[in-house]
C-alpha cells in the first residue's frame, strides 16, 4: 500500500519508530470506507502498529444496496465515534477486558487516522469461525467484564444508543419489514430496552469477528487474576450507551445455529451473570448486584427481539432469521401487548 508522507509522519512521531519496513492489508473497511492496514516498524518501543485509516468515498457501494445519505452519515458518525472512544474511554478498560491501546488519533476533513498497538504482538494473534463452549465463554468474560466496568457510565461524545442496528438510525430497514406485527412493535422493543434501570457502555458489534484470541494453550480461567486475559476485542465504531443484554444476544446469535441456541443459552446466560456480578462486586459495591441480574434476564429475548427486527428488514433472507428467533420475538411481542 503506498504510504502518504503525512501518515508516515504521524504513525513514526507517535511510535518513536525510525522506518515502517514493510505494510499488509488486513481488510478493507465496510462499504469502502478505507483500510485496516498492519505496519512493521524498524526503533522505536513497537515492532509492528495497526493503523486504520478512514477515507470516505465518493460512492459508497453497500452489499445489500443501503447506501443511502442516512447511512453514510451514519458511517462517519460512527468512525469519529470511535476515535472518541480510543482518546477517551479505552484507557479504563481493565486487565479483563483488553482493547488496543490508542498511540495516535489524527482527523480531518473526509479522513481519520487511528494507530493503534498491534494485538497480535501482544499475543491475540488467532482468529477463530467456529468455536467451542471454552471460546464463548471467554468473550463472555470479555463483555461481563466491559459491561461492569462502564455500569451507569454516561457515554459523553459517543452514541447515545448504542449498537449499529438501534432504530433512531434504521427507519429504511424498518420500512422495508414485511412483519407487521414486528413493525408496530419496533418502538415499545426500543423503549423496554432503554427505559431499564441499569445501563451500561454496549460494544455495539461484538461479534465473533471482533474477538481475538490467545493460542489455545494460553486459555486458561480468565475469572483468575494470575492468568492472562485470554481474548481481547477489536472494532468500536458502535460503542454507546445501552443495556447489556444487546451484546450478549448479539454475540450469542453470532457463533451458533438456532438448535444451539435453544439448548445453551441458558448455561451461557448463568455464566455470564456469573462473571458480571462478581465483576460488579468489586468494582462498585453500591450497584444492587441481584436487581442487575434480574432486570437484565428479563431483557434479554428483548434485546434478542430488536435485533431480530432490524436482520429482517435489512436482509430478509439471512441465516439467522429462523424459528428460535421468530418464537423468541413473538413471545416478546405478546408479552408487550399483553
Amino acid at each position: 500500500m503506498p504510504m502518504l508522507s503525512s501518515i508516515a509522519h504521524i504513525v513514526l512521531s507517535a511510535t518513536g519508530a525510525q522506518s515502517i519496513r514493510h505494510s499488509t492489508v488486513i481488510q478493507s473497511l465496510w462499504s469502502g470506507y478505507g483500510q485496516i492496514v498492519r505496519l512493521e516498524l524498524s526503533g522505536g518501543t513497537h515492532s509492528s502498529v495497526i493503523l486504520k485509516h478512514v477515507k470516505l468515498p465518493d460512492v459508497s457501494e453497500h452489499p445489500h444496496g443501503w447506501n443511502t445519505g442516512l447511512s453514510h452519515r451514519r458511517k462517519v458518525r460512527s468512525y469519529q465515534i470511535e476515535a472518541q472512544w480510543y482518546q477517551h474511554y479505552a484507557s479504563h478498560c481493565t486487565h479483563d477486558c483488553v482493547v488496543p491501546v490508542c498511540l495516535a488519533v489524527s482527523a480531518g476533513v473526509g479522513e481519520t487516522v487511528l494507530v493503534l498497538s498491534d494485538l497480535n504482538a501482544a499475543g491475540f494473534d488467532v482468529r477463530k469461525s467456529h468455536v467451542k463452549t471454552q471460546d464463548i465463554h471467554a468473550c463472555l468474560d470479555w463483555l461481563a467484564s466491559f459491561h461492569a466496568t462502564f455500569l451507569n457510565t454516561k457515554a459523553d461524545d459517543l452514541w447515545e444508543c448504542g449498537t449499529y442496528w438501534h432504530l433512531d438510525t434504521r427507519p429504511d430497514e424498518l420500512a422495508a419489514l414485511k412483519d407487521r406485527a414486528l413493525r408496530q412493535a419496533a418502538p415499545l422493543i426500543d423503549q423496554k430496552l432503554r427505559d431499564g434501570r441499569y445501563q451500561t457502555l454496549v460494544h455495539g458489534d461484538a461479534k465473533l469477528a471482533n474477538f481475538c484470541f490467545r493460542p489455545d494453550h494460553s486459555s486458561l480461567n480468565s475469572s483468575n487474576q494470575h492468568f492472562p486475559p485470554r481474548v481481547a476485542a477489536v472494532d468500536f465504531q458502535y460503542v454507546g450507551r445501552g443495556c447489556g443484554m444487546k451484546d450478549v444476544a448479539y454475540f450469542i446469535g453470532s457463533c451458533l445455529n438456532s438448535r444451539d441456541c435453544e439448548t445453551m443459552t441458558s448455561q451461557l446466560l448463568d455464566y455470564y451473570f456469573s462473571v458480571l456480578i462478581d465483576r460488579v462486586v468489586q468494582q462498585n459495591s453500591r450497584i444492587n448486584a441481584a436487581e442487575l441480574e434480574r432486570e437484565w434476564r428479563a431483557l434479554y429475548p428483548v434485546a434478542w427481539a430488536d435485533f431480530h427486527r432490524f436482520i429482517k428488514g435489512w436482509s430478509p433472507g439471512h441465516w439467522k432469521i429462523n424459528s428460535y428467533s421468530e418464537k423468541i420475538t413473538n413471545d416478546v411481542i405478546d408479552d408487550l401487548q399483553s
